[in-house]
């Protein structure tokens, strides 16, 4: 591992993940990867418990950004004392209404994507298994506990995690960095050439929602397919 990001999710990590891997650091891991290989859920959900082989759990990746690897970047950065920390920064709020319209939304909200997704938690034990780890890493971070939020709460919650990462990384080992800024401070803090090409800026959002909602559509109609047999309800835990 040479980059550990420490940002959270909805600062430009997928932008991130693709200039990582433009400038040799990959592959990135990045959330896509257990949204596409749902059981991944269980060994992130083992590692909250204490339970983990970092260099079994990453494999070949060099590097790492958004959750939820950077839900561990104090471990991480243990594990691995020669890597570099990338904190990924946002406006407080625009993460806040980032967040308010695809994660949260996704396990707490009311809207098409929100009721999608709960449907497919009644079908789908990995969706369910993925969206428990969610809850659980959002709660142990102290950000939301459930679908009560108050306006600001996010806001601040953002700023409280920022301050905490750069109190406990030091300086030396520590970009603090939007997307925004590009090529030139990232590539001088890893030590590498700026690319000729431009800093990649991918709209995250629209492809969260879309990957979200396509992908539990499609599993919906699979159960329909099948016959349409509603299971019990699942048994929250405890």
């Amino acid at each position: 591992m040479k980059v550990i990001g420490a940002g959270l999710p909805r600062t430009g990590t997928l932008s991130q993940k693709v200039a990582l891997e433009m400038l040799g650091f990959g592959p990135c891991y990045h959330m896509v990867n257990i949204l596409t290989n749902l059981p991944l859920s269980k060994q992130w959900e083992e590692a909250l418990d204490g339970e983990v082989d970092w260099d079994e759990l990453f494999g070949e990746h060099e590097s790492t950004v958004d959750w939820p690897g950077a839900f561990f970047y104090r471990q991480l950065a243990d594990a691995y004392p020669d890597a570099k920390v990338v904190l990924s920064t946002r406006d407080p709020e625009a993460w806040e209404k980032s967040m308010r319209e695809t994660i949260w939304d996704t396990i707490y909200g009311h809207s098409v994507q929100g009721h999608i997704s709960q449907a497919r938690e009644l079908v789908d034990p990995e969706w369910r298994h993925y969206i428990r780890l969610m809850s659980r890493m959002w709660a142990a971070q102290g950000i939301f506990t459930g679908p009560q939020l108050r306006p600001g709460q996010l806001g601040e919650a953002i700023v409280r995690y920022q301050e905490q990462v750069q109190r406990h990384i030091p300086e030396d080992r520590l970009l603090v960095w939007s997307v925004q800024e590009g090529w030139e401070p990232l590539c001088e803090f890893l030590e590498v050439d700026v690319p000729d090409a431009q800093f990649p800026r991918l709209n995250d959002s629209k492809m969260y929602r879309d990957r979200i909602v396509d992908a539990s559509l499609m599993v919906l109609k699979e159960w329909r397919e099948r016959g349409g047999e509603v299971p019990e309800p699942a048994q929250q835990p405890a």
